[in-house]
């Protein structure tokens, strides 16, 4: 796609329009006349783009000032009273600094052009380190309307431009009171900026008046929000350009001036403020002027680096092995141990467990794999903690990088076969709780003839979702599937899991219905003396008084308990016992007169 195509499509688009510079009343809606005279324009500014274009290819950008801009391009540009009634159109152009010796030569064919169309255009011709002197005059207006120009070419530079303008313009707008300097560096203002280039750009927060909460929480707040506006500001700028933020504290860079730190070094030799209170210019010429030096305290601390660097270099390789080598290797292997049904367990006991259970037991591991385990974290961090390993060289760190892939991609293999195997142990637990419930609810009998008993009984008197007999049909055919050693996908297995767990839940309330219909056909109610007590005419007969349970023995009433009663409720079938004349005379002689309801 060509940049002409990334151009917006008309002269009149909202983004060049409303931007945050000084401006009269917005442009009223055009009338025929002046339409057909703005398509007039735009057909020769085409013209001369194009000529432009192809007589110097080196041109970087081509844009127009926005119209509530040319009031302050004018004064710029000195123009007399009788300039300003023209009413002329600014056209900027922007030329490398490689192309200096150029420009006048450039500037007065670009001139004898617009002389030849006769449009009222006034050139603003400009090579990159022209438009960074007009940061250093702190002429943020005049940069602000160059980045809100409308592209008729952009190579990148007014994209970059403009999109650290409308971020700049948010985070002001925000909190202008913390804001101190935004700056922009990097391959912007190096010229070397193209569509997709990432815009680094710095933020100086003054923290020196903060008293409502500590630096550090002001910092990362407004980081935040400086931030979040990244987004915001790529989307209203039309541009692919990424916006890099660094933010910091006023204190923190001063000291790193202070110290020539190379980072704040190069910020200040090569950024161009966009917006400053005061302080990044006078750094910057103090720069220039060779006045930042390095403190003996930071010279020694830069020189000492290289007396660290054995020490740094044989840190870090410590640092592979115990850290990303030793938990890459144990934390998926405690994994697996949990997966099998065994609790967490300490680095020793996950060695111990693996070999175990994986390479003894099961014979899943080979043992190679286990020695591999075994060197890591017994040999190497083991030996680290109770100082034995001191040190590991690069070759020893390259072999165990190499084997602790190799052995991560067995533990991949090892998974998927223990997945395999707790797969069908969870199967076959699920299908026989099934069918024992569904044998206690019909009796002994077929798979097929228990769920058409489920069927007539359940299913049709709409007692159970027909859904479930899906559910049981299924487990029969998972069932003949894994007896002829046919291994049925997860995802199928997983959803049938889930409809076993609410067919399960739906047996089990059935049973439980069906059971307190059984038990209340066997209680009868007895009144006496302003008290009640259940009568359960089971075999031996209860009688159940708030916590006090007796049961009837031959001709007299004894003590019981809860368990002896909930034991023979348990295997009650229903059948109800008779009230005859020798338990009614066991009863009137226990408790005297009494009434009966059933």
């Amino acid at each position: 796609m060509t940049e002409e195509n990334n151009a917006p499509q008309s002269l009149d688009d909202k983004r060049y329009q409303n931007s945050n510079l000084p401006k009269n009343a917005a442009p009223s809606q055009p009338s025929p006349e002046q339409e057909k005279e703005m398509k007039k324009v735009r057909q020769e500014l085409d013209s001369l783009k194009k000529w432009i274009r192809s007589k110097y290819k080196f041109v970087e950008a081509m844009g127009i000032i926005p119209p509530q801009a040319s009031e302050l391009f004018d004064e710029e540009n000195e123009l007399s009273e009788e300039e300003k009634k023209d009413k002329p159109m600014h056209l900027l152009v922007v030329l490398p600094d490689d192309k200096e010796k150029e420009y006048n030569q450039v500037k007065g064919e670009i001139l004898k052009k617009i002389k030849e169309s006769k449009q009222k255009i006034w050139l603003n011709l400009f090579l990159d380190k022209d438009l960074w002197e007009i940061c250093m005059d702190s002429k943020f207006e005049v940069i602000e309307a160059i980045g809100m120009a409308f592209p008729l070419y952009d190579k990148g530079i007014l994209g970059a431009i403009r999109v650290a303008q409308i971020h700049k313009s948010l985070v002001l707008k925000k909190f202008e009171k913390y804001v101190y300097s935004y700056v922009v560096g990097g391959s912007v203002v190096r010229g070397e900026a193209v569509k997709t280039s990432d815009v680094d750009v710095y933020v100086i927060i003054d923290d020196t008046d903060v008293k409502r909460m500590p630096r550090l929480e002001l910092k990362e707040k407004l980081r935040n929000i400086i931030y979040s506006y990244v987004t915001q500001a790529g989307e209203l700028a039309g541009v692919k350009n990424k916006l890099s933020p660094q933010i910091y504290l006023l204190t923190e860079f001063w000291e790193g001036v202070k110290d020539a730190n190379p980072i704040f070094y190069t910020f200040l030799r090569d950024g161009s403020p966009f917006y400053d209170r005061g302080g990044f210019l006078p750094w910057k010429l103090l720069l220039k002027m060779g006045k930042i030096k390095p403190s003996p305290e930071s010279i020694d601390m830069f020189m000492s680096m290289g007396d660290k660097t054995k020490d740094m270099a044989d840190r870090r390789l410590m640092d592979i092995v115990m850290g990303d080598i030793y938990y890459g290797a144990l934390t998926p292997t405690q994994g697996l141990l949990m997966l099998y049904g065994v609790p967490p367990t300490s680095p020793k006991e996950t060695v111990a467990e693996v070999k175990k259970i994986f390479v003894d037991k099961e014979k899943l591991l080979e043992k190679k794999y286990w020695d591999i385990l075994e060197e890591i974290v017994i040999k190497y961090f083991k030996g680290y903690e109770h100082g034995k390993v001191k040190s590991v060289t690069g070759k020893e760190v390259d072999k165990l990088l190499k084997n602790s892939g190799e052995y991560l991609k067995r533990l991949k293999e090892l998974r998927e076969e223990l997945e395999k195997r707790m797969m069908e142990k969870n199967f076959h637990e699920i299908y026989d709780n099934v069918f024992e419930i569904m044998k206690s609810m019909f009796g002994k009998k077929a798979e097929s003839v228990l769920i058409k008993s489920y069927e007539k009984e359940l299913i049709n008197k709409g007692k159970a979702n027909p859904k479930y007999l899906h559910t049981l049909n299924k487990l029969v055919a998972m069932n003949k599937e894994y007896k002829n050693k046919k291994i049925p996908g997860k995802y199928e297995f997983e959803n049938l899991r889930k409809d076993s767990v609410y067919l399960v839940e739906s047996l089990i309330e059935y049973s439980q219905r069906k059971e307190l219909g059984l038990i209340e056909k066997s209680k009868v109610v007895l009144s006496f003396d302003d008290k009640h007590a259940d009568l359960f005419l089971t075999n031996p007969v209860f009688l159940v008084e708030g916590d006090k349970v007796r049961k009837v023995e031959g001709k007299k009433l004894v003590e019981g308990t809860q368990n002896e009663f909930n034991q023979v409720i348990a295997n009650h079938k229903g059948v109800k016992g008779r009230l005859s004349g020798e338990l009614l005379g066991v009863l009137e002689d226990e408790l005297g007169e009494f009434d009966i309801s059933f």
